[in-house]
């Protein structure tokens, strides 16, 4: 009778060992699924702000690129001169021819 019972108990000590090793395995699986999801979801995401990124890159150069168009349009010569006399009222200056008279004996100091 000892020895039945010996052999009864590893039965049990038999079976729990397996239910213990297919329990843990079928957490451990889970859990692996549930970290490999998450990665996955992080990397989808990261994907998806990365090219927002550079949507919002693109609309900032084109951005920049119509600021300088129009600065350049408005720092044009005839523009600016043309407001000046269309809305502030300026006329353009006469032209005034200068002359400078050298006496030729200070010339001939500076000799």
């Amino acid at each position: 009778m000892g020895k039945s019972r010996k052999k009864r108990r590893s039965k049990k000590n038999n079976e729990f060992v397996q239910t213990a090793i297919f329990f843990l395995s079928a957490i451990m699986s889970i859990a692996g699924l549930i970290l490999y999801l998450w990665i996955y979801t992080e990397i989808d995401e990261t994907v998806i702000n990365i090219e927002t990124q550079k949507q919002v890159s693109r609309e900032l150069r084109n951005s920049l690129n119509e600021l300088e168009i129009e600065i350049s349009r408005l720092s044009r010569g005839d523009r600016i001169s043309n407001f000046a006399r269309k809305e502030l009222g300026m006329i353009p200056a006469k032209p005034e021819t200068i002359m400078i008279y050298i006496d030729r004996e200070d010339l001939a100091q500076m000799k």
